[in-house]
């Protein structure tokens, strides 16, 4: 059987089974607890230009099926990760794939430039962050300035680039067509759903920051239909976002259009669910006398 999937020209993953964003950290912790060489990928937490202090704690709140966090997006900064970070994830035989973020073009393009050294495979945009010089609207809202970040941001990196859709779009297929036209090499389906908690004895949001992202399985549904509209009108690579726990998830995602997953809240309750998840997926495909597993993105039947 062949586990390998090519995310992006040169981005060969051995398995299709990414760690997501923000609950992976650096991979410092997870190291201690499995091989990171048997992922598909690591994808880091997300990167800003300088170190970034995040939100006032409570920052993380489990609710059914699923969890709430409001991490601020803390970092420490691009320069202290390609520095401290990126020599000790080059120990391990997997693609290194670095999130970053930024407030305006200009600062996208200037971590996307840091980022452009060797041991790292590829680039992931988290668009959903507030354009400061357009009065604070989401980069990743609205198709005319989605496509003149990522075109800016081509031009600046020879790395593959990936842009990390929003869900909260009124249509998230004509954000996807705007990053592909303007230079993405694969697309992430998607971020978190915004969300809060209550606690009702002291009558006030659980939270620090009040709301944050809901994630896990809860949102599964709505990112299954998110990967299905973007396959449908982009021809680049889909990765999968949300709520992917078992490897039975992976194949739903697979057939829905999906390439690859990320998996990321599942691993904060149980950072061993990779290994089981890799190899439920590999199993599946021996059961089903599939050869390799790209014949699966996509086969949906209608």
């Amino acid at each position: 059987m062949d586990t390998r999937v090519e995310i992006a020209k040169g981005v060969v993953l051995k398995n299709p089974v990414l760690s997501a964003s923000g609950t992976f950290a650096y991979g410092e912790e997870f190291s201690e607890i499995f091989d990171l060489s048997l992922l598909g990928g690591i994808i880091t937490k997300g990167l800003s230009l300088k170190p970034k202090k995040g939100n006032p704690c409570p920052r993380v709140f489990e609710t059914t099926a699923g969890m709430i966090n409001s991490i601020g997006l803390e970092n420490i900064g691009v320069d202290a990760f390609v520095q401290e970070k990126l020599p000790f994830l080059g120990q391990f035989y997997t693609p290194v794939i670095v999130n970053f973020f930024g407030n305006e073009e200009e600062e996208y393009e200037q971590v996307a430039a840091r980022l452009d050294v060797d041991g790292i495979s590829a680039l992931e945009m988290n668009v959903s962050c507030p354009n400061v010089k357009k009065g604070g609207i989401e980069f990743g809202k609205e198709p005319d300035i989605l496509y003149s970040l990522v075109s800016r941001v081509r031009s600046i990196t020879r790395k593959p680039l990936f842009v990390k859709l929003s869900p909260m779009v009124k249509d998230i297929r004509e954000m996807a067509l705007a990053a592909q036209e303007a230079g993405a090499d694969a697309l992430t389906c998607a971020n978190t759903i915004p969300a809060m908690a209550i606690d009702e004895t002291t009558w006030r949001p659980v939270l620090g920051n009040i709301t944050g992202g809901l994630s896990g399985p809860a949102i599964k549904p709505v990112a299954l239909k998110l990967v299905f509209d973007v396959y449908q009108c982009v021809n680049i690579p889909v990765i999968a976002s949300g709520g992917i726990a078992t490897y039975r998830d992976v194949i739903q995602f697979l057939l829905a259009g999906a390439s690859a997953v990320e998996v990321g809240s599942a691993s904060l309750r149980d950072p061993m669910c990779f290994i089981s998840i890799i190899e439920g997926t590999a199993a599946y495909m021996k059961e089903h006398s599939i050869e390799s597993v790209a014949e699966l993105t996509g086969k949906l039947i209608i």
